[in-house]
């Protein structure tokens, strides 16, 4: 039996109920922010009320859950069974405000979701054979950029949020960031493991309660409202389909199974398990699969939560079952508004002084892997140089494409997305299309491979 246990792979272990519902629920409190601000972006945009926006927040957290479960516990074909938290993306959230506000609504974008859902579905397998061409000088480059361009994410948290929010950017703001910062740290002190694995949690905690005693955040109209409330089957109306807004939606699936792919490897990678073109294509299927189911309950386009993965690194928690765990807590959200009014009472600062650190984690992985690579070879250096570049436009100036067109803007908006691209590019051009080397290197390599 312990033979067994040995060669179980650590996605497999299942660690008990109590610390599974514990890591799950700090899972949770770090992709809140991520799963909540679509909704509320899109539901703005067209002009809905705010009990109708509550709405749309309550089935992403819904279906952000079940989504979570189907990835994690997995079926036969559906599931990559890795520790991935599945929520709506943020990729599409500028296509489904350009389609709200030209007209469509909100049937359209359901619509477009739905069709572009299970187009994405049946490519899975195809997308899935890329595999081939992430070595570690790719998924280095990829892992790498998914920390650096969630850092802005944990800044402007820091910062108070968004720019219209009270206090933006004040001195209090920065300060209680930097103390939930100061309080992950001393976390990461303790001799206790459970203590430094539960380091991000406890420090939400902390921070909310040092920044309540101090009159810093309102959780005051917690229990306004419906305490318990099942979302409603097509509650904005039945989807309408529309060309223009499906082939828009349908650019946004191939970001987000780019982005959904890399976050499997990078997942894979930290856990130490081997990721195949089967297992990305069973992990993309339940992405998809999700995603046409969304609409449904009234949500839109699912993807791999990439802050998630940081914590998987931060805390060395590699079990799935944790966030099963986060998945259930997410439905349970979706079906009591009281807990997700909460949690959504969270100071932002506190939420983003825990971010920094966990963003950074994930770009330390990144640096981990490209630290496996060779630099003596120009190739490798002009790879890895040109992918995190490439990468750091967009993070660095949004407007960088505004002047190309839609389908460009959509694409590489991501840092994810165009450091894959370019990776990928330049991993082929130098590695794979011999004829681009000099007769003497291509013929010196093997002599390198047989004294090995």
């Amino acid at each position: 039996m312990s033979e067994q246990e040995k060669t179980v792979s650590p996605e497999h272990e299942f660690l008990g109920v109590g610390k599974s519902a514990a890591y799950g629920l700090q899972h949770v409190l770090t992709m809140y922010g991520g799963i909540i601000a679509p909704p509320l972006i899109v539901g703005t945009a067209a002009g809905l009320s705010g009990m109708e926006i509550g709405l749309l927040i309550a089935a992403a957290l819904f279906v952000g859950g079940l989504a979570t479960i189907l990835q994690t516990a997995g079926v036969k074909y559906v599931g990559a069974r890795l520790p991935l938290v599945q929520g709506v993306s943020f990729a599409g959230v500028a296509t489904m405000v350009a389609i709200v506000t030209t007209g469509g609504g909100l049937q359209a974008v359901y619509g477009a979701v739905i069709v572009s859902g299970l187009i994405g579905f049946f490519l899975a397998p195809y997308f899935s054979r890329i595999i081939r061409f992430f070595p570690p000088v790719v998924t280095g480059c990829v892992i790498t950029i998914i920390g650096l361009s969630l850092l802005p994410v944990a800044v402007r948290w820091m910062m108070g949020g968004n720019k219209n929010a009270e206090n933006w950017g004040s001195a209090e703001n920065v300060s209680l960031a930097l103390m939930t910062l100061a309080i992950v740290i001393l976390l990461n002190l303790s001799r206790n493991a459970t203590v430094r694995r539960l380091s991000i949690l406890l420090s939400v905690v902390l921070g909310s309660i040092i920044a309540g005693l101090i009159g810093f955040g309102d959780f005051s109209k917690v229990a306004d409202g419906a305490w318990l409330q099942f979302p409603s089957f097509f509650a904005f109306g039945m989807p309408t389909f529309e060309l223009t807004a499906i082939l828009s939606m349908l650019i946004v699936t191939l970001v987000i199974m780019t982005e959904t792919t890399a976050d499997i490897i990078a997942v894979g990678e930290i856990v130490g398990t081997k990721v195949d073109a089967d297992r990305i294509s069973d992990g993309l299927r339940a992405d998809m699969l999700s995603s046409a189911a969304a609409p449904i309950f009234g949500s839109f386009m699912q993807s791999a939560f990439a802050q998630n993965v940081g914590l998987v690194a931060i805390t060395g928690v590699k079990s799935r079952f944790v966030v099963t765990a986060g998945g259930i807590i997410l439905v349970v959200l979706g079906l009591l508004p009281i807990m997700g009014r909460l949690i959504a009472s969270i100071p932002v600062p506190v939420l983003g002084g825990a971010g920094l650190v966990l963003f950074g984690t994930v770009a330390a992985s990144g640096i981990r892997t490209l630290a496996k690579i060779d630099y003596n070879e120009q190739k490798n250096l002009i790879i890895v140089a040109t992918s995190i570049a490439a990468g750091m436009v967009p993070i660095i100036d949004h407007s960088f494409y505004a002047d190309f067109p839609k389908w460009v803007q959509t694409f590489f908006h991501s840092g994810i997305s165009s450091t894959c691209l370019m990776a990928i590019l330049l991993n082929i051009l130098f590695n794979h299309l011999n004829w681009f080397q000099p007769k003497s290197l291509a013929n010196a390599e093997p002599v390198v491979d047989s004294h090995h």
